[in-house]
């Protein structure tokens, strides 16, 4: 008994109760010496474990995914509370998005292997920063593994693919929502309220020495002090730390079969992309975009120095963080006009010294006409010109409020799900609007994304009376969610869900005309209307086309008339400005 009694104590000695119990938890990537990404089943089971032994960890499921299985969050924080109403009081919250693409597999592993770190004591654990994960978000695509797809990806061994189990690609839904996903993604977004985004990624469009490129939201779009910060001091001070651990990075290398040299521009991420979407709430985000001809194990590693480094800055530049934010959320909308689209400020231009290999046009073999090859014995170090500046290129007056009728539910529901504040009107109420009529639009001639998207919208605008019912919708515009109000309303912006095909059965005409009885009709019309019979025979003369179709002039009148249908080519999204 006193032998049992002296080893119990000696036990208790070697383990001081300050002390956590270790853990190994390796990987599947580093038992496979960096040749193998984690499945989904283990991945999950990964957190799983690690939350059991770590009071630090969370995990919890959230929402459904177009496979059937749920999306989780993992959440670690170092005094263990998982409120986030109660963590934001005090603390920055990091989010990390992986497996968007399941194929670029990189942050999946690289990120269970931070959180173990953290909480092992092998990295100290952030006092002020909560650091919450989407383990792998494109869980249908993580199942449909194969190991061929990824045509041009230098490892690992089995990965998933890039469509999502209803083959959508989900770094282009997180404006239209048309995948469970998406919706389940919106829920953990305005749950958590992230101060910082990392969406990890894998991209290859050239050949060159880096194994990191970073791909941060454009900063004129993020506008204001927020944009700036994002600009001039955050994406410094994490290329300098990386660069301090040897891990040299550039700016996404936005070129394809093409030579960087020649110079490039930064990618604008639109509504569509991750943090494109993250930016309508002012959160700083970015993409990691790994090169893929890199071997995984470097690429994986790479990834979690990057995530490291982005912890430290958010140590370091907490309060910084949490005061832009602020400051950008209180102060809406910050001008009275916004801008809906973007182009290149070709004024303003950086300059990296940039690590690249050199290139020729050399004959294919198998075509006969040139092709591109980079010749990775002949390393350079060249000045690049970086288009990385952006002005306006469309602009629209800010409204004070948007009205929509009750019956386009699905943008109401995605509106909510989005935290718009909305009123419902309490009776039927005539107001004074800005009325929108699509004037010209185009459309593209191939399916994207289960779409076939408008661009190039151009609008009439009008101020009329319109009489709105009971249970319409009021939604003002001075509210945190107001970038994201603008940019799916208003019909003109890239991303605006008319553009996406939610309107477009304003596009057709539901009534018309029969032409032998419209002819006595429209013959009427002309001789008791002057100024419409001489716009008519005017534009008969100065229209070859117009002259030559009889069905066109008889249209034409038609459209002029009271007969012609309201609704048709009629926005149903109204202004109100005052």
């Amino acid at each position: 008994m006193r032998i049992i009694i002296i080893l119990l104590i000696l036990v208790v000695s070697c383990n001081p109760s300050n002390e956590k119990p270790y853990y190994g938890f390796e990987t599947h990537f580093e038992k496979s010496e960096g040749l193998e990404t984690a499945t989904y089943k283990q991945t999950i089971q990964f957190y799983n474990d690690l939350a059991n032994a770590h009071p630090e960890i969370d995990i919890q499921e959230i929402g459904e995914t177009d496979s059937g299985k749920p999306l989780h969050i993992v959440t670690l924080n170092n005094k263990s509370q998982f409120d986030f109403s109660e963590i934001r009081k005090n603390k920055r919250i990091l989010l990390i998005n992986n497996g968007i693409h399941p194929g670029e597999s990189d942050g999946i592993d690289a990120t269970m292997m931070l959180f173990r770190d953290l909480v092992n004591g092998k990295i100290e654990t952030p006092k002020n920063t909560v650091i919450v994960t989407i383990p792998i978000y494109n869980v249908g695509g993580s199942l449909n593994r194969n190991s061929t797809t990824r045509t041009n990806q230098n490892g690992p061994k089995d990965y998933g693919f890039r469509g999502n189990a209803r083959n959508y690609d989900l770094n282009r839904d997180f404006i239209k929502c048309d995948t469970k996903n998406a919706k389940t993604f919106a829920e953990i977004f305005h749950l958590v309220k992230p101060d910082v985004f990392i969406d990890n990624h894998v991209s290859n469009g050239a050949d060159y020495q880096y194994t990191l490129t970073h791909l941060f939201t454009q900063h004129n779009k993020l506008s204001g002090d927020l944009g700036n910060y994002i600009h001039s001091e955050m994406m410094p001070k994490l290329e300098k730390k990386l660069t301090a651990k040897d891990w040299d990075i550039t700016p996404y290398v936005n070129v394809f079969n093409s030579v960087p040299e020649k110079g490039f521009s930064q990618f604008m991420d639109y509504p569509r992309y991750s943090t494109g979407y993250t930016t309508l709430f002012n959160t700083l985000g970015m993409m990691v975009e790994t090169h893929m001809l890199k071997p995984y194990k470097q690429r994986v590693e790479g990834t979690y120095e990057l995530m490291k480094s982005m912890i430290e800055i958010t140590e370091e530049e907490g309060d910084k963080i949490t005061d832009l934010r602020k400051k950008a959320n209180s102060n809406i909308p910050p001008k009275k006009t916004y801008a809906l689209n973007w182009e290149i400020d070709t004024t303003k231009i950086s300059t990296l010294n940039f690590k690249g290999f050199e290139a020729d046009n050399i004959k294919s073999d198998i075509t006969g006409f040139e092709r591109l090859k980079y010749d990775r014995t002949k390393p350079f170090t060249k000045e690049v010109a970086y288009q990385n500046y952006f002005k306006p290129s469309l602009e629209v007056n800010i409204p004070t409020a948007y009205i929509i009728p009750q019956g386009w539910h699905r943008v109401i529901e995605l509106l909510k799900l989005n935290a718009v504040d909305m009123q419902i009107l309490e009776n039927d109420t005539t107001l004074t609007v800005e009325s929108y009529k699509i004037k010209d639009y185009k459309t593209r001639q191939q399916a994207y994304e289960g779409h076939y998207p408008h661009y190039n919208v151009l609008v009439n605008l009008k101020t009329e009376n319109i009489k709105f019912r009971k249970g319409d919708y009021l939604i003002k515009t001075n509210q945190p969610s107001f970038r994201y109000i603008i940019e799916t309303l208003e019909p003109q912006a890239p991303d605006s869900f008319f553009n996406w095909n939610f309107f477009d059965t304003i596009l057709q005409q539901k009534e018309g005309f029969s032409p032998y009885v419209w002819e006595n009709k429209a013959l009427e019309l002309l001789n008791d209307n002057e100024q419409l019979k001489i716009a008519f025979e005017t534009k008969k003369q100065n229209d070859n086309a117009f002259a030559n179709n009889w069905y066109a002039q008889l249209d034409w009148i038609h459209k002029q008339s009271k007969n012609y249908e309201k609704a048709h080519l009629q926005y149903p999204i109204y202004r109100i400005s005052y």
